[in-house]
């Protein structure tokens, strides 16, 4: 028996290929109840030996096809679905690296079971403990009702960024029994997981919880204005037929038709890319500004930082749109006119690298940049000032589906968690062989960050802004597309 002692009881895990695993571990009571849309409270102690072979419940969500093109997707989920992983070499004094992985799926699917997560690898290469955790997501994590309930729902808009927090308490007051080192934990995540990653370091309330941070394919640009959150909280109130001040009536719906009230925001200019209607919230009680301006102010100081995104990261989420076969250099001032004051020197910088690229292309670049580079690029800037910062970029190119994703967003996840033979990752990654060696390099990497807080490559400054490119080659680049980032600098200045 594999016997692992919490801050709340025993458990029994299960011991593979040399690793011990531990699954479904409560981190928090299920939010359930009078605990709908409030701040997660301590999961209740118990008696005996726990079993934790067993995944627990993904959290409640929409069973949508892009989750299970991205390896989530299909299982049973439950609004009781607070439950973390853990992967470990030992449960010793060991004081082993602690590295805490945050799922992506814009907020509205996605957990810490997915098989694209295993943590068998950094256990088993880089004596690391791995946690996986689901947190509270879409209407039941992110839908704002402190102006349309009372305050007594302060934080309702933030509950998902909280649960992370929870787990990280846990972290701190249980990885010991596992071999873990509470006062060496590294916060990585991808997509919305980076985007939390990112928030969590604007949080006071996070602060001394981990020790170094990745964000991958996000950087803490995606959140919501009070005002707008307070639009779409009423919005869904209406589609639910709920009456503003009425909470026993939001608390009684299944979650089933919580999480199907998605509310119309068409009125909202985006330059054609669409933004998420759940994410954290400036809500003036958790999240008191926004995370670059937080981490602008030294919100994160002394917290290492790697952070990058993918070369083309916006495929994913154009693959079936129809509007871009269509698209020319107008449509495209027209979408840009929605982002940045002067649109023709944006296109105009971009023309000029590449003049003979497609409209198509052009926007795909643009679109890239937008929303996931240019705020990867300041919040690094931002952090740099107050402790060591690191960039990369994976530009690998899938051959999946005619070659179209190209390196799309989160095709780098199964290669930094060295899971490309997990079930699945080749239907999004391909069978070939190069991709062993562009694993081994990046998942080492990661190990490296976790245990010394350098991941092996120049520390990204203005000046140089060295940046390491994952590919068939590997190579540092010194400001890679900088005119296109120069341009996008006059832009939001």
């Amino acid at each position: 028996m594999t016997i692992a002692a919490t801050r709340s009881g025993k458990i029994e895990g299960v011991e593979q290929e040399g690793v011990l695993v531990f699954r479904g571990i409560p981190f928090a009571a299920p939010p359930t109840g009078r605990l709908r849309f409030r701040p997660p409270v301590r999961e209740e102690p118990w008696d005996g030996v726990r079993d934790a072979t067993r995944f627990g419940s993904d959290i409640a969500q929409a069973d949508l096809p892009v989750a299970r093109m991205l390896g989530s997707g299909g299982a049973a989920s439950s609004e009781d679905g607070l439950y973390l992983n853990v992967w470990t070499p030992a449960c010793d004094d060991a004081r082993r690296p602690v590295m805490v992985w945050i799922h992506g799926g814009a907020y509205i699917f996605g957990s810490g079971s997915v098989s694209w997560y295993d943590g068998k690898h950094f256990a088993q290469h880089g004596d690391v403990v791995i946690v996986t955790l689901n947190y509270r997501l879409a209407q039941l994590g992110f839908l704002h009702l402190a102006d349309c309930m009372g305050p007594d729902l302060a934080g309702s808009g933030n509950a998902g960024i909280l649960d992370q927090i929870a787990a990280l308490e846990w972290v701190r007051d249980s990885i010991a029994a596992f071999g873990g080192n509470p006062d060496n934990v590294t916060i990585f995540g991808e997509s919305a997981g980076a985007n939390s990653v990112a928030t969590l370091l604007a949080l006071p309330r996070a602060h001394g919880l981990f020790h170094k941070a990745i964000a991958q394919s996000a950087a803490g640009a995606w959140v919501s204005t009070r005002e707008r959150a307070a639009k779409i909280a009423q919005r869904t109130l209406e589609r639910l037929g709920v009456q503003t001040g009425d909470i026993d009536a939001l608390r009684a719906l299944p979650a089933s038709d919580l999480l199907a009230a998605n509310p119309d925001l068409s009125d909202e200019a985006n330059g054609g890319v669409a933004a998420l209607p759940w994410q954290p919230v400036i809500d003036g009680d958790v999240l008191a500004e926004s995370p670059l301006d937080a981490v602008t102010a030294g919100g994160a100081a002394g917290v290492h930082l790697l952070t990058g995104t993918n070369q083309h990261e916006i495929t994913l989420f154009q693959i079936l749109d129809p509007s871009l076969a269509d698209l020319d250099d107008a449509a495209i001032l027209d979408r840009l006119g929605d982002l940045v004051p002067d649109p023709a020197l944006l296109l105009h910088a971009y023309r000029e690298v590449t003049p003979e690229a497609s409209a198509k292309d052009i926007w795909s670049e643009l679109a890239t940049d937008a929303v996931f580079r240019i705020p990867a690029v300041r919040l690094a800037e931002a952090q740099s000032a107050h402790a060591p910062v690191w960039m990369y970029r994976f530009s690998w190119e899938s051959p999946v589906f005619g070659g179209v994703l190209r390196s799309t967003h989160a095709l780098e996840i199964p290669f930094v968690f060295d899971t490309l033979h997990e079930l699945g990752a080749d239907r999004f990654t391909g069978n070939g062989p190069e991709r062993a060696a562009i694993a081994v390099t990046m998942h080492r990497a990661w190990i490296a960050f976790a245990h010394t807080g350098d991941p092996g490559w120049p520390q990204y400054e203005a000046g140089r802004r060295a940046t390491i490119r994952f590919d068939t080659e590997v190579e540092v680049l010194d400001d890679p597309d900088g005119a296109q980032r120069r341009a996008w600098e006059s832009e939001l200045t």
